[in-house]
């Protein structure tokens, strides 16, 4: 037996003296070399692998990691792979009340942070009879310290491909955050499919600005990049003058639309430094047909966007070659399976119309943790997952997010999908976005209000303009009953709206407080 997604995203490297990790001097990472080859990398994997069976870790137990970004937190990724240990990455902005949760959820054996977070986690940890151990940006702590005299190589743990692999949590924002199963082919089959579909070779460095809790930072870019042979430059954030500085010497930018529009934002952003790239690719969230077009005239790059979620790794995708058509997110991945269908009933339906997405493929999940009946619920009966995103494929097969499920707006018996008033909204002169919701309402039941951010807020737009503008352009029962000017939207560490909170707080816009 062989550990698949070990040997295909490690293993090949065993021997290989060609970077895999660049570390710029803005990265601001002490004590670590400029340079890090695949073969280092894998020493330093191996002997974490070590050490997590040293403290008694064993095949299929639960390791939640609080560290972060850094080629140390890589090196741990690798180790949990390679010792078939289900790897539980968690946000460094949690604080020890809500790791709660995380911890008696996943029953973790053992809990590795930051040493900083140490003295609030550790009555945490002893709770629940979970190890603590530490571990810094500097390759520093109690965990390292076991490492460091632990031989540089490690007998590869066989796993299958249906084993876990990792247990990635939701954002939670509409009940408690869940745990998403992800086994070793769920992520082996999306790197294959992306790193083929997205033309990734050993020719390309990985410009990575994102965080490494999420599937996006630690599955898609990191993944890609090691199947295919890619180095990586690895940033601890993103920072304007820090992706200014090390672009010329990458050829490639994964990142969410917040990365783009305060690209848009600086002069630096012209046709000549980015003439180099092969590639900007966004999801996470939904990108704006503006930002967009604008990132196209500015640079003359067409942004590929794609469509993912915790539970499915990537789903759709624009293409490389063809058209990359704003405001959408492209076609189904080979392999994947897409249906749109009516949310009551879960009939197909026809090209065209609204409904719910569905998806089925070897990227989707093996279901949530410890909640059996959660599960039956999001899955079909003939395996399809119900995304709770609701879309429509149009004339040429390409798909548009219209939203979430739980943010569709049912005003005086209407049907009310955000996404569409949001695209006109973001289209006005001197909007830079915008966010739709539905309010409670005592006439209508409930009804759709705007929030608008202003472009420049010395001068906002005239509310009066964009009400007319949304009359002339939408059917009176979608038009919003209310807009507001805003600063700023909530969002999460993924640049996702939360509009959970945005209707708590304006949730008595029309209807009084009790």
């Amino acid at each position: 037996m062989t550990n698949p997604l070990y040997d295909s995203l490690f293993g090949i490297h065993a021997n290989s003296q060609t970077p895999f990790l660049i570390l710029p001097s803005e990265a601001g990472w002490a004590n670590l070399p400029p340079v890090i080859t695949h073969a280092e990398f894998l020493h330093q994997s191996a002997r974490f692998a070590h050490a997590l069976t040293h403290i008694g870790m064993h095949p299929g137990d639960r390791l939640a990691a609080q560290i972060h970004k850094s080629p140390t937190a890589l090196a741990l990724y690798a180790a949990c792979v390679q010792s078939g240990i289900v790897l539980l990455p968690l946000n460094t902005a949690y604080t020890a009340d809500e790791m709660n949760h995380f911890l008696t959820d996943s029953a973790a054996a053992t809990l590795v942070c930051d040493a900083a977070f140490a003295p609030a986690l550790t009555p945490t940890a002893a709770r629940f009879n979970t190890r603590l151990h530490t571990l810094n940006v500097d390759a520093t702590g109690t965990f390292a310290d076991i490492a460091r005299t632990k031989p540089a190589t490690f007998p590869t743990t066989p796993r299958t491909p249906d084993d876990l692999a990792a247990l990635l949590y939701t954002s939670g924002t509409t009940g408690r955050p869940k745990g998403a199963m992800l086994s070793q082919n769920n992520l082996l089959s999306n790197a294959q499919t992306l790193a083929a579909y997205w033309r990734f070779t050993a020719d390309d460095v990985l410009l990575h600005a994102l965080p490494i809790f999420h599937t996006h930072g630690l599955f898609v870019a990191t993944n890609v990049a090691l199947i295919s042979g890619a180095s990586i430059l690895l940033l601890p954030r993103f920072d304007l003058d820090a992706i200014f500085a090390t672009l010329p010497q990458t050829t490639t930018l994964m990142g969410v639309p917040t990365f783009y529009t305060r690209l848009l934002a600086d002069p630096r952003l012209t046709r000549a430094s980015v003439s180099h790239m092969r590639l900007f690719i966004s999801g996470s969230a939904p990108l704006s047909a503006a930002t967009h077009a604008d990132f196209t005239q500015r640079t003359g790059h067409h942004i590929l966007e794609r469509y993912g979620m915790t539970e499915t790794n990537m789903n759709t995708s624009n293409p490389y070659d063809g058209e990359r058509r704003p405001g959408s997110v492209g076609f189904p991945l080979p392999g994947v399976e897409l249906r749109i269908t009516d949310p009551t009933t879960a009939t197909p339906l026809p090209q065209g119309k609204t409904g719910q997405i569905e998806i089925r493929g070897p990227n989707v999940f093996q279901g949530y943790w410890q909640a059996p009946q959660k599960t039956t619920a999001d899955f079909r009966p003939d395996g399809f997952f119900i995304t709770g995103d609701l879309g429509r494929i149009d004339a040429e097969g390409y798909l548009h997010i219209v939203g979430r499920n739980k943010d569709l707006i049912i005003s005086g018996g209407y049907n009310i999908y955000p996404r569409e008033i949001e695209m006109l909204l973001d289209s006005q002169p001197g909007v830079q976005e915008s966010a739709v919701i539905g309010v409670p309402h005592p006439d209508l039941g409930e009804a759709a209000i705007a929030l608008i951010v202003p472009a420049d807020p010395t001068s906002p737009p005239h509310l009066e303009t964009i009400a007319k503008t949304t009359a002339a352009s939408l059917a009176r029962f979608k038009q919003p009953r209310k807009l507001i000017l805003t600063p700023e939207l909530p969002r999460n560490t993924m640049g996702k709206i939360l509009k959970n909170q945005l209707r708590q707080t304006f949730t008595h816009t029309f209807t009084p407080p009790p």
